[in-house]
This record gives C-alpha cells, sequence and structure tokens, in this order.
C-alpha cells in the first residue's frame, strides 16, 4: 500500500488561463497531495483566485492540462496550436528531411488536441459510467441469490444506488468555499435549501436523509437546527461563511478550495473560521487547496506554500522552509511585510521593495521553476540558480 501522504490527489501542468492576450495565469504548475492543505499566496490580481476557479472548472482553461486522482478533467489546446502554427512557418524554408519530421509533429499535436478535447468534455461521463458498472457487479451476485422481502429491499437499494453513480461527476469531488459570504448565498433560499441543494442535484430524494444530512452539517459548523430556515441576510459574516463551509462539506468533497475565506471577515472571526476549517480537515480527511494574501494565516494553516506573482509561480516549498529560507525576491518582500505585535520590532523592521526589472536580467537567459533543495522550488534562470544553490550551501 502506498504512503497516503504520498498520493498525488491534484496535480496541476502548465496551467495557462488567458482572457484575450490578458495572462491571468502563465504556465503555472503543482501538486497537491492527499490530506494536506497546499496555501496559494499573492498580492491581489496575481492570478490566485483565477487558478482556483480553472481547477473546479468553472472556467474552460486555455491551455496545460488538470488531473485529478490520475484522471485528467480539464485540459486546454492552445498550446498544442500555437507549435503547429510555428512548425508550419518553419516548412517553409526546411530541407525535405525536416519537413518531414515537421509534419509528424503538427500529426502528434494533432492527436494530443484530440486527446485533451475528448478528456475534458467526457471525463464526467466516463466517471459515471465506471460507477455504474462498480455498483451492477456489487449487487448482481446478491440479487442473484436473494428472495422474497430480502430481494425487494436490495432492489430498493441497488436502483438508488444506480441512480446515484450515474448523477456522480469528478468536479462534484471538488468543493469551493468563495471569498464573499454573502454575495456567494442566493438572498432568496433559505439555508436549509442552500446546503441541501447540491445533495438534491445529485439525485438525492430521500427528504428524511436530506434532513439528516444538512442539520447534522449545520451542528459540525457551529449553527443549531433553528437557523435551517433563516435567510442569508439575517446571518452576521461569519456565520454566513459557515453556510457557505456547509454547503462544501456537505457533498463529501476529496478537495476544498478555500478561496480566501476569511479576507472580508473581523480578525476574532477569522480565527474561528480557520480554526474550524482545521477541525474539519483532521476529523473528514479533506485536502484543502488554501488561496489567501495573508502569510501569517497561510504560514499557521498550509503544509506547504506556493508564492504567484503576476500570474506565475516564483516560489514552492514547505512553510517552514520557505519562511526560514525565502529565496526569491518577491517572497523575501512579502515577508518583510508582515507586521508582528512587537513595538520595538516595528520600529527596526524595514521593508523590502521588489523591482523585477531590478533584480532580474531575462532578455537572454530564461527562467523556469528549478528545484535548489528537495522540495524547494524557486522560478529562476541559469546565473540565478547557482546563486540560491550557493546560498542554501548546495554544491554543484
Amino acid at each position: 500500500m502506498p504512503d497516503r501522504k504520498d498520493e498525488v490527489l491534484l496535480r496541476v501542468e502548465h496551467l495557462c488561463q488567458y482572457f484575450k492576450e490578458n495572462k491571468a495565469v502563465d504556465d503555472v504548475s503543482f501538486d497537491i497531495k492527499k490530506g494536506e492543505v497546499f496555501g496559494l499566496v499573492g498580492e491581489s490580481g496575481c492570478g490566485k483566485t483565477t487558478t482556483g476557479r480553472s481547477i473546479i472548472k468553472l472556467y474552460n482553461i486555455t491551455s496545460g492540462s488538470i488531473y485529478f486522482k490520475g484522471h485528467r478533467i480539464a485540459a486546454g489546446t492552445r498550446s498544442y496550436k500555437q507549435a503547429i502554427a510555428q512548425a508550419r512557418v518553419e516548412m517553409k524554408s526546411a530541407a525535405p528531411e525536416r519537413q518531414k519530421e515537421l509534419k509528424d509533429f503538427i500529426a502528434a499535436q494533432r492527436a494530443e488536441i484530440r486527446s485533451a478535447r475528448h478528456d475534458h468534455q467526457n471525463c464526467d461521463k466516463l466517471y459515471a459510467g465506471e460507477l455504474v458498472r462498480e455498483v451492477e457487479e456489487r449487487y448482481q451476485p446478491l440479487l442473484a441469490s436473494a428472495q422474497g422481502e430480502e430481494l425487494a429491499r436490495l432492489k430498493e437499494h441497488y436502483a438508488y444506488d444506480r441512480r446515484a453513480a450515474r448523477k456522480q461527476r469528478y468536479i462534484t469531488q471538488i468543493q469551493m468555499i468563495f471569498q464573499d459570504p454573502i454575495a456567494s448565498l442566493d438572498p432568496r433560499m433559505t439555508v436549509y435549501e442552500t446546503i441541501a441543494e447540491g445533495l438534491v442535484i445529485r439525485g438525492e430524494k430521500d427528504k428524511r436523509v436530506i434532513d439528516e444530512k444538512v442539520y447534522n452539517m449545520l451542528e459540525m459548523v457551529g449553527l443549531v437546527r433553528e437557523h435551517a430556515n433563516r435567510y442569508p441576510h439575517e446571518f452576521s459574516g461569519g456565520q454566513r461563511q459557515r453556510i457557505g463551509v456547509a454547503r462544501a462539506v456537505i457533498m463529501n468533497p476529496e478537495l476544498i478550495i478555500a478561496d480566501e475565506p476569511v479576507s472580508a471577515l473581523d480578525v476574532s472571526i477569522q480565527a474561528q473560521v480557520i480554526n474550524l476549517l482545521n477541525d474539519l480537515r483532521h476529523k473528514l480527511g479533506l485536502t484543502i487547496l488554501f488561496i489567501a494574501h495573508d502569510l501569517s494565516v497561510v504560514k499557521y494553516f498550509s503544509d506547504r506554500i506556493g508564492v504567484m506573482y503576476y500570474g506565475k509561480l516564483v516560489e514552492l516549498a514547505p512553510s517552514d522552509e520557505l519562511f526560514d529560507h525565502p529565496l526569491h525576491p518577491y517572497t523575501r518582500s512579502l515577508l518583510s511585510a508582515i507586521p508582528l505585535p512587537d513595538p520595538l520590532y516595528e520600529r527596526q523592521r524595514k521593508r523590502i521593495r521588489y523591482e523585477p526589472l531590478a533584480e532580474h536580467d531575462y532578455s537572454v537567459d530564461k527562467p523556469s521553476l528549478r528545484e535548489i533543495v528537495p522540495g524547494h522550488f524557486v522560478q529562476c534562470n541559469d546565473a540565478e540558480f547557482a546563486a540560491y544553490k550557493a546560498r542554501m550551501g548546495v554544491e554543484g
């Protein structure tokens, strides 16, 4: 049996999300292991939320691939199309041998486009079909040997499980907690209707089952059953966010994308919601992508942290490693901005300004995400790579 902590639940490869020519996310790659909290930080507009929304397929990604539980659930085609266009330009002046190579390359890229479109469009259908087959294989021997009341009961359970399997989608195993708790809740729906909606869409018809799950979930997030028939405007910001958490967790997801879930709340309420997420994480075995710009919160809550700047992932490391040995100038700039409740320290604290044009010369030597020490990756070119390794005391 593989170690559960080493099992990769989500893998993002070369994700690009462009809106016309605006590169909101540009060539971002990372993975999230089962059971961990992966923090994604950066300033407003750096592409954190767009990354989360692309993973949950609220956007059709421009290029790259997203794998969940080993299956590709989203894929873009722009990079393949660009490669074909470049190959066609080169063919005009290429030698006959090179032209044959380019034709084979174009054919391979077209095959990649067909594969990407097929996976993107059919992953949920294939997944549902797989679950239906599993249900049938489980029930057929039981149905063949049962009689009388036992047979009738088994047929009822079989029909229920088969219907539920047909409604399953990969994406329902990924749920999102949104930044603004009031904007993400329908003001015309009661709390009960909001939390139960996902169960109803998935095919649950037994009201007793829905009632039990909704009321248990309300109590699990720190609310009471009497809140079920109220509307969102009757709650405080912290309570609304708890409703958002309940709506996500009731679907029993394997991955939760928490998009700055505490940034709109008071400081004392922030701690309560973070502690709630931490408790649910351990109780239910959740994996969390935690998006935030408050580094102190991310350090407390995350196992690993990725730092984004201008749509790119510039540094990726375990939480303690990132805070102890920040390498990229932008990461050091972010860390220098964290205030501490210490007047003496605050008088001496110096902000580090990040000036990309002054810090890097990428005119010839282009950067890429490279591993400096095991588990610690930095966006750098050859010269910076050597300097970072020397700073960390690594030879070669």
